[in-house]
């Protein structure tokens, strides 16, 4: 498995985890439509969260929260749009996007499996990051 593959599971186990221990309770994981993918869907009570993840290395260009590009926000809402079509138990939900970013300064082997928990990582946790409009 690619560093790439290997770093993005990890984070997307990672924040929810961390939604978890906030109380939200896991709905999907990498819902899919045409439009797009979202990574995580979590609910807390009446509030529906849809999750964009991303994890950086240093040497790949900016930081994991710049990759979340207006074209990247709208193929996200389109996505949560159909997520609520098809599931209409969910259309009074409040809606929220959130992104959860994991950036790691040092270079990571590109060879070898890894424990990322173990490496020094800044995260940031965006709430309402992005809205319908």
């Amino acid at each position: 498995m690619l560093l790439a593959q290997q770093l993005g599971k990890w984070a997307e186990q990672t924040a929810l985890n961390l939604l978890q221990a906030q109380n939200y309770v896991w709905v999907t994981s990498n819902y899919h439509s045409r439009r797009g993918e979202v990574d995580l869907i979590v609910k807390r009570g009446q509030e529906l969260v849809f999750v964009e993840v991303k994890a950086r290395t240093i040497g790949n260009y900016g930081q994991a929260c710049e990759m979340v590009t207006w074209t990247k926000q709208k193929k996200i809402i389109k996505t949560a749009m159909r997520f609520l079509q098809r599931y209409p138990s969910y259309q009074d939900f409040y809606c929220r996007f959130d992104v959860i970013c994991f950036d790691f300064p040092q270079k990571i082997a590109k060879t070898v499996q890894h424990d990322f928990s173990k490496f020094h990582y800044d995260l940031q946790w965006i709430e309402n990051a992005f809205t319908l409009d």
